[in-house]
């Protein structure tokens, strides 16, 4: 329902035959980047501010152009991007990324791939991934204690200044044993472009980062790498045959791209990197232990797509496991109760509802009551013409229940600022005179934000957040939120101090309270939410366990870090409490 923006989606392509090869069997030299096209388009969904593309050419003679790189902002980026492309831009590498900001950094400077120049091919670096970096600063400080002046404050670029650093120690490491073996001129720069070890630039490169990310990267010799965070937060996928080497963010897009059956597609594992040498040749390589299996669970809930064969089945299961809170809500009378979704990701959830409700010997009454109209410009940036704008993102169907007869019951993926609920959906819900809504989402609520690529970095924005802050100060427990805010100055890392904020108040009693804070002004429906439990979260999706923005349970020091420093903020940003209205 609510647009939660997530960075980002990664497409790469190695072809491993000469472009002669991909002309004659499927009738283009530009087989690969048409093959870019259609993974990129097919993660769209992960990405819609802006798009880039990078290429190398390994056979271009030396005066010409090897490395190509194209950037476009907003929504029609990757129709630009494409657009732009000559027929000098085809090679046998390509790299892809589809970005959505989550650090309220954008515009076309911050658009991936990020390309470091030098006149060396091997010291040619091109970078993109699927990240946020919770230590920025303190690989900032790292790196001009170096020596180095790095020109922007920011995850992607520091990384690029990092590996690029390392690469350039490994180039010279080269160009040493090349001399000591008495190599001169071309044999010099030929044995090092052949010896590249990228295994040794990830590894000193990787080390020093705290995060959740899939990094992926070119260089102008014709290195390709992918490597997953040693926690395994963000995802990668991988296949490779005698023609190509592909890597995506979701396994159905290579799939679907390929014509593949699942089976052949490999998850890259916590750590791990696929590295492709410039002679085709590919590897494996744990790049940093694993340190937990920490994959983050809302890629299962709402970013992947839905047609993922494992994600549809889990998702259905989410919203299975909802049936007995359901019926308990409106009081088994599934005669009178009309069963609803918000479009368009909760789709899947909504049939496992209803399956649930069927497998209980009910017959369920579906209609598809809410409409969504129109999306969210966000060109559109004060506060009473986003909310101006929000009442008319979603439509409903007129008639679809009996007046003050028929409850409604309706399924969301998650319940996050709870901005369109208040603003539209609870609105034009009412006009249906619904006897009682149950607002469902087949996630547990959202108390705590992310700090790994998820657009959900403000403690206040949250409703959850909301609600237990304002259960303190109608119960007069304002010295809870002190002392949690003296404890995230004192131990800043050592444990989530944030926890404390919603200890004293069960589920039931933090719902209310949020259906109090999202209920419109003159809106007389009952409502009452259901969300989903922890443990059936974990019951329906037992691979994915990372459920940090539910629990707390943050699995880097950096994420709990900066949710300590996320309270401190709030707090020093508030009136006094004593005085505040």
């Amino acid at each position: 329902m609510e647009i939660i923006k997530h960075e980002c989606g990664v497409a790469l392509i190695r072809l491993l035959r000469p472009l002669s090869y991909y002309e004659q069997k499927y009738g283009s030299r530009r087989y690969g980047l048409n093959k870019l096209y259609l993974m990129m388009e097919k993660q769209h969904n992960r990405g819609q501010e802006g798009a880039g593309v990078a290429c190398v050419n390994l056979n271009a003679p030396d005066g010409q152009e090897y490395m190509f790189r194209e950037k476009a902002e907003g929504k029609d980026a990757i129709t630009e991007v494409f657009r732009r492309m000559d027929e000098s831009f085809t090679g046998q590498l390509y790299m892809g990324h589809l970005r959505y900001s989550t650090t309220g950094k954008s515009g076309l400077t911050f658009v991936h791939p990020f390309l470091r120049r030098n006149n060396w091919r091997a010291k040619n670096l091109c970078l993109c991934g699927n990240f946020n970096m919770t230590n920025i600063g303190e690989v900032f400080d790292f790196l001009t204690h170096q020596g180095q002046s790095p020109r922007i404050f920011g995850d992607a670029y520091i990384t690029l200044e990092l590996m690029g650093h390392r690469l350039d120690r490994e180039v010279e490491r080269l160009f040493v044993h090349a001399k000591e073996q008495g190599l001169e001129g071309r044999g010099i720069t030929e044995y090092i472009d052949s010896n590249i070890d990228m295994t040794n630039v990830l590894q000193s490169t990787m080390k020093h980062f705290d995060g959740g990310y899939v990094m992926c990267g070119l260089t102008g010799s014709g290195e390709m790498f992918s490597m997953r965070d040693p926690w395994g937060i963000r995802p990668a996928f991988w296949y490779q045959d005698d023609e190509v080497v592909v890597v995506a963010s979701e396994r159905p897009v290579i799939q679907t791209c390929f014509n593949l059956p699942a089976e052949e597609i490999h998850e890259l594992e916590p750590g791990q990197a696929l590295i492709v040498r410039r002679n085709g040749k590919s590897v494996l390589q744990q790049i940093i232990p694993a340190i937990a299996n920490q994959a983050c669970s809302f890629e299962r809930i709402y970013f992947s797509r839905g047609s993922d064969r494992d994600i549809y089945t889990e998702r259905k299961h989410l919203g299975k496991q909802l049936t007995p809170a359901i019926l308990e809500a409106i009081d088994s009378d599934v005669t009178n109760t009309v069963f609803s979704y918000i479009p368009n990701t909760a789709e899947v959830a909504f049939c496992g509802m209803t399956d649930g409700v069927r497998s209980l010997g009910y017959n369920v009454r579906i209609e598809k009551v809410v409409w969504k109209d129109i999306k969210l410009r966000t060109f559109i940036t004060e506060g009473t013409q986003r909310n101006d704008l929000a009442a008319h993102v979603y439509d409903v169907t007129y008639g679809a229940l009996r007046p003050n007869l028929d409850n409604l019951v309706v399924i969301d993926d998650s319940i996050v600022r709870g901005t369109t609920l208040r603003e539209s959906i609870f609105k034009i819900l009412d006009s249906l005179h619904p006897r009682k809504i149950i607002m469902v989402s087949s996630s547990p609520q959202i108390r705590y934000p992310d700090y790994y690529g998820i657009d959900m970095s403000h403690l206040e924005e949250l409703c959850a957040f909301r609600a237990a802050i304002s259960l303190i100060r109608k119960r007069g427990m304002e010295q809870l939120i002190t002392d949690t805010y003296q404890a995230c100055i004192s131990s800043p890392t050592a444990t989530n101090q944030v926890r404390a904020i919603y200890e004293p108040f069960s589920i039931e009693e933090l719902n209310a309270e949020i259906v109090e804070l999202l209920r419109p002004a003159g809106m007389k429906t009952p409502i009452q939410l259901v969300f989903q439990s922890i443990e059936g979260l974990h019951q329906a999706c037992p691979n994915h366990p990372g459920d940090w923005y539910f629990t707390g349970h943050y699995p880097t020091p950096g994420g709990t870090r900066m949710v300590n420093q996320a309270f401190i903020q709030f707090v020093e940003s508030q009136p006094t409490w004593e005085n505040e209205e």
